[in-house]
Order: structure tokens, then C-alpha cells, then sequence
């Protein structure tokens, strides 16, 4: 089987990165026994004022993308239908608030030692667009840590503490330097970058094209 590593640069509150990620699972899923996938998630804030917290999101989209909160709700309907459609509790999508994400960054950091990066992401999606946990609050990071496997006491020691901080901060700025802007990013094999939240076939399809043209070389 050929190795491809993909690196995923995301935001815990972004949808579509959730959105995004079941339907890279979809491809890869589709390509199981021609690739063989290695997966590391790398942080990006798209709201990184811990001052901007608690806000209802309508509101806040609104603000952002100078629409009315009418607009956005039927936005955000329409991700609502395409995450029903994927499998994703996206059911407060509407309801949820603006949420601090550095922590759940930490967080995500510290899964990948027990290789639990990926299930501890996804616990965080599903607790923020299906639940509007606070996700920014370390009790709760806590109680999802442990949903995944990991330790509730040794995560509520890391969150009160500095550790991964650092990393979370490299892991923004390399990428940012690199030119990625706006998430989901996915970096194929270090070299090729696919933007959004593409269909599966899509995924697919690039990802066959990248692996022949890595082949080639």
C-alpha cells in the first residue's frame, strides 16, 4: 500500500472542518487497501480573542461577515443538512456561542502521544456544534479527555498548567507562515495542499493523482 501522511490544519469551531473531516474519513475509507493514511491535526484559531467568548453565534457571524442574522441562520441550515447527511450531531449549531479554542488545541496536542488525536477532535466537534458545550471551560475538556480514553485528573493538571501551550503556538505560526489561511487545509506528503471542505470524490480523486505523481518522481 502506498504511505500518505496528511497533515489537517483546523479550528475546533469551524463546521466545515468537521464537515470536512467525515467526508476525508469517506475517502479514506474508499481507499482503504490502495493507501495506507497517517493523520495529524494542527491548530488554527479562527476567533482568537479570549475577550470574544459567550457571544450567540448568529450574532456574531453577522458582525463578521456584515450579513443579516436571517442570512446566516439560513446558512447555517444548509450545514446542519449537509451534517445529517455525513453522520455529525450538528444540532446546536445555531444555539452554540462563540468559544475560546486554545485549550481544546492543548488538548488535542496532548492526545496524539496516546494516539487519541483524532477521537479527542471529534469529541470536541460533537460537544461544541451538538451540545454548545464550553468548550473553552477546563471541566468540561476534562470530561470529554476522558470520553476518549485518556485521563480527566491528568488533563485538568495540564490545562491548569502551561503544557502544550507552546506547541499550539508554533503549530499557528508555521502554518500561517506557510500560507494557509483559512480551514480546513489539508497537506498532502508535506508538498500538495487541498483547501475546503471538498466531496469524497474529490478527495478521492486528488488524492490517487497525488500519489501517482509522488510515484513518478
Amino acid at each position: 500500500m502506498t504511505p500518505v501522511k496528511i497533515d489537517i490544519v483546523s479550528d475546533i469551531a469551524c463546521p466545515w472542518c468537521a464537515i470536512g473531516y467525515a467526508r476525508l474519513e469517506e475517502a479514506m475509507r474508499q481507499l482503504e487497501g490502495e493507501m495506507e493514511f497517517q493523520v495529524e491535526w494542527h491548530a488554527f484559531e479562527l476567533n482568537p480573542d479570549p475577550s470574544a467568548e459567550g457571544e450567540p453565534i448568529l450574532e456574531a457571524l453577522s458582525r463578521k461577515y456584515g450579513r443579516s442574522e436571517e442570512e446566516m441562520e439560513g446558512i447555517q441550515s444548509q450545514m446542519q443538512e449537509i451534517a445529517q447527511g455525513l453522520g455529525l450531531d450538528f444540532s446546536a449549531l445555531q444555539e452554540r456561542h462563540t468559544r475560546n479554542t486554545f485549550d481544546g488545541h492543548r488538548l488535542v496536542k496532548w492526545a496524539a502521544e496516546a494516539g487519541l488525536q483524532t477521537p479527542m477532535k471529534k469529541a470536541l466537534f460533537t460537544a461544541h456544534f451538538g451540545q454548545d458545550a464550553k468548550i473553552s471551560d477546563p471541566q468540561v475538556l476534562a470530561e470529554l479527555a476522558q470520553t476518549v480514553g485518556l485521563d480527566a485528573q491528568a488533563a485538568e493538571e495540564i490545562l491548569a498548567g502551561d503544557a502544550y501551550s507552546q506547541a499550539v503556538r508554533d503549530d499557528e505560526a508555521r502554518w500561517q507562515e506557510a500560507g494557509v489561511s483559512s480551514v480546513p487545509a489539508y497537506i498532502i506528503n508535506q508538498r500538495y495542499l487541498i483547501s475546503g471542505a471538498q466531496e469524497p470524490q474529490t478527495l478521492v480523486k486528488a488524492l490517487q493523482d497525488i500519489s501517482q505523481e509522488t510515484a513518478a518522481d
